[in-house]
């Protein structure tokens, strides 16, 4: 158990990986204009997305133009990009580099939406495996993810923070770190659902990811994470 939860260090300088608890369902969709399929959308930026498809093989090579609809939770977005990298079940999409195409994904994105569609995951009764020491973890299907961890004893061991391309974490004893997610993989395991996660880290605290998370925070309601949670995450991410 140990070992899914620790920093699990890469080969290449600067790059580390963590190994995360994943939710089985993911309500945030892409379908294309070329096909009838649905794609799960993995991971979601300002800058463009990673998707999966569950059953079968895509048709896309490398370069392809693609266009079609982002669905999440009745709000919908008509999108346009290109396939930087594929594999047979998954597609890398930058977006189109027009105006006002990254101003239509900033407002699909903005935090207000993001928040409202957070899920208090360690309140779901049945069915869901949630590691022991797991005290909290909200989730916005791609955009947003936060994890708390606490001691045997039950004080705040690690706070973890996935906010669009950002990555923030605080451990008691180490410090703060900040980084910019790369991928994320499913892993097989036979106890828990999960991804592997790999991030480029900062060689300095990025003081403007911190305040990324920091509004993040604050948009939080005390229905997700109580008052002295957030306060306790506030005070280590100043």
């Amino acid at each position: 158990m140990e070992r899914r939860f620790n920093l699990i260090k890469s080969d290449f300088e600067k790059h580390e990986k963590r190994v995360l608890p994943r939710f089985p369902f993911c309500y945030l969709t892409f379908k294309s204009e070329n096909t009838s399929r649905v794609y799960e959308i993995k991971d979601i930026s300002h800058t463009g997305m990673q998707l999966s498809l569950k059953d079968g093989n895509h048709d896309f090579k490398e370069d392809a133009a693609l266009r079609g609809h982002i669905h999440w939770l009745g709000k919908n977005l008509d999108i346009s990009g290109t396939v930087k990298w594929q594999t047979p079940h998954r597609l890398g999409v930058e977006f189109v580099k027009k105006r006002d195409v990254l101003e239509k994904v900033q407002t699909f994105l903005n935090i207000e939406e993001m928040v409202k569609r957070l899920k208090p995951l360690h309140k779901v009764d049945g069915g869901l495996e949630i590691p022991a020491r797991l005290k909290y973890w909200l989730r916005s299907d791609g955009p947003v993810e936060v994890f708390v961890w606490v001691h045997g004893h039950g004080e705040i061991a690690k706070c973890q923070f996935l906010f669009l391309e950002t990555f923030v974490e605080w451990e008691d004893g180490a410090g703060l770190k900040t980084g910019r997610i790369l991928s994320k993989r499913n892993v097989d395991s036979p106890l828990l659902t999960e991804d592997e996660w790999v991030f480029k880290m900062d060689q300095e605290i990025d003081v403007e990811k911190l305040e990324k998370v920091k509004t993040l925070i604050e948009h939080i309601t005390e229905d997700l994470l109580p008052s002295e949670v957030k306060t306790f995450m506030a005070r280590q991410l100043s």
